[in-house]
């Protein structure tokens, strides 16, 4: 005889999976709807990333709930001996969310933390050489996306980013792209995207920006995009993000295909606040 509770039950177990996100944002939208960010919060975000003072009131607002929902779901820790303030978390908050400001909750599916070390970290590396021996070594790093949901920053690199905001380096930008690219559960330079033919185009349109960004780099041709992006796919997604916010201009000069994947991709235009 068919158990008419545990058929309901199943069916309401799967309707709750599928509609998870959906029923998270409900709940978040509730909570959050009358939230808003303070007037000594809103300063210090003026005083030290001058892009916030270029977006649209609207932009401004949808910039500030996210603020509120990832000071609220992400935690931070400081390393090496820095006390994490709330000024500093403001701060991390609006570059990271700037990246998703036209994106739904929740934005950032995977972090959870953000380890933030007072400057430049040592951190231990594997290489592998030509005969398979493997070596351990360290080097200074400014910060890492791991996969499992943790973020690393050097805050001193964090402001040098917001310092120049128009010179193609941002330490959160960057790091918050490879965590947006690893949503996939790889890391390959692209990131979540809507049906097969964005993937189709993502895939044609990245492929030979990053082909020509490492000719330009071998043959030491100009190229608007640093150098470091030629690393590898992921590496380009990320820097290429740096440069798409930071030097919108130069950017679509040297390749206006690229360009307009990367506004459709995040759903803004940043020629606007420059």
């Amino acid at each position: 005889m068919i158990n008419y509770f545990l058929v309901v039950m199943l069916i309401c177990f799967v309707a709750i999976f599928w509609q998870w996100d959906v029923i998270r944002r409900h709940y978040w939208q509730r909570k959050y709807q009358s939230q808003q960010l303070s007037p000594q919060q809103k300063q210090v975000i003026s005083n030290v990333m001058p892009i916030y003072n270029r977006l649209t009131d609207d932009q401004q607002e949808k910039l500030a709930k996210h603020i509120i929902w990832f000071l609220d779901n992400i935690s931070f820790l400081g390393r090496d001996g820095l006390v994490v303030n709330d000024a500093m978390k403001w701060v991390i908050a609006a570059d990271a969310c700037l990246l998703v400001l036209e994106k739904p909750w929740p934005i950032f599916r995977n972090v959870k933390q953000i380890l933030l070390y007072p400057s430049a970290y040592y951190a231990g590396q594997e290489a592998r050489d030509s005969a398979g021996l493997v070596s351990f070594h360290q080097v200074i790093r400014q910060g890492e996306s791991w996969p499992g949901g943790t973020v690393v920053l050097s805050w001193h690199d964090v402001l040098e980013g917001n310092r120049l905001p128009g010179d193609g380096h941002n330490l959160v930008f960057h790091e918050f792209a490879h965590q947006l690219d690893q949503e996939t559960g790889k890391t390959s330079g692209t990131p979540l995207l809507a049906n097969k033919q964005a993937y189709a185009n993502w895939s044609r349109v990245f492929s030979r920006a990053f082909t020509n960004l490492k000719a330009s780099v071998a043959y030491q041709m100009p190229h608007a995009i640093h150098s470091y992006g030629a690393t590898n796919e992921a590496e380009f997604f990320a820097v290429v993000t740096e440069t798409f916010i930071e030097k919108p201009y130069e950017l679509r000069q040297f390749d206006s295909e690229l360009y307009q994947l990367l506004c459709d991709y995040y759903q803004f235009d940043p020629k606007n606040w420059h």
